[in-house]
């Protein structure tokens, strides 16, 4: 939209570093983001890495998730949201996750990131991580780096031995998508829907466990501040798509942003 880096990426930093100097593996080579103090289980709550605010990222591209604070933009928020469409829910009938592609696969079409040599999770890895560290010899599989969670608020050591502390969510879950209209997609843009960075955070495991395949009428995140964004990143989701949501989803998305 125009509005530079320097507005479209806000960097929230919390007081300490959280890279993961301590968790990485022998041989493992670091990321651009470099090495820090190792992370604890103590680590202070609130965004502690770089998170673009959502009406600036509407590619997808740059990291995270930063909150919709200002009125201005909650406004503009609100706009965006009014132009979701609405329609009933289908059954879930004939739902597999095999109907969008391998999962992660790199061969999604017209995406950025998209046959670029790595895959998809470790893509977002990268983008939404800091202190990366990959395997030896690779550029591409992340092996350790700490994760400034949108979700919860907190900082979240990641170490690839533990994987499932760090999921990859589907803002617009897969079986949501194929109750509102992808069961009738082409399986070429459910691939491309499945592995689109404007659909896909890195964030808290067992939160994305609890959220499954729910909606926002029925699941929000639970770091209040950042609900109005996530409202927002469903909208360009959606729009882009043109996957309606029900209307009791797009009034809870559009009271978040209020």
């Amino acid at each position: 939209m125009g509005r530079g880096w320097g507005r479209r990426t806000a960097v929230l930093a919390a007081s300490a570093a959280i890279a993961l100097a301590g968790c990485s593996n022998p041989g493992d080579t670091v990321g651009p983001g470099g090495a820090g103090s190792p992370a604890s289980a103590e680590a202070p709550a609130g965004p502690a890495g770089p998170a673009a605010q959502p009406l600036d990222n509407g590619d997808g591209t740059a990291p995270g998730l930063a909150p919709v604070t200002a009125d201005a933009d909650r406004a503009e928020a609100r706009t965006l949201i009014d132009k979701v469409g609405t329609a009933g829910r289908g059954p879930k009938t004939g739902y597999e996750r095999e109907m969008y592609g391998p999962a992660w696969t790199d061969s999604a079409n017209g995406v950025p990131l998209g046959r670029n040599g790595c895959g998809t999770r470790d893509d977002i890895l990268k983008r939404d991580g800091t202190g990366v560290r990959f395997k030896a010899g690779s550029t591409c599989v992340v092996t350790a780096m700490s994760l400034a969670d949108p979700y919860t608020g907190k900082a979240i050591p990641f170490d690839k031995s533990k994987a499932t502390a760090v999921q990859i969510d589907h803002v617009v879950a897969l079986s949501a998508s194929w109750q509102m209209g992808a069961a009738r997609w082409p399986e070429d843009k459910r691939v491309q829907f499945a592995n689109d960075p404007l659909n896909l955070l890195a964030v808290d495991g067992p939160t994305n466990s609890g959220k499954g395949d729910a909606t926002p009428a029925s699941w929000l995140p639970p770091n209040k501040d950042i609900r109005c964004a996530y409202a927002v990143r469903y909208a360009q989701v959606s729009i882009k798509y043109e996957l309606p949501v029900t209307d009791a989803d797009k009034t809870a998305m559009a009271q978040q942003c209020a």
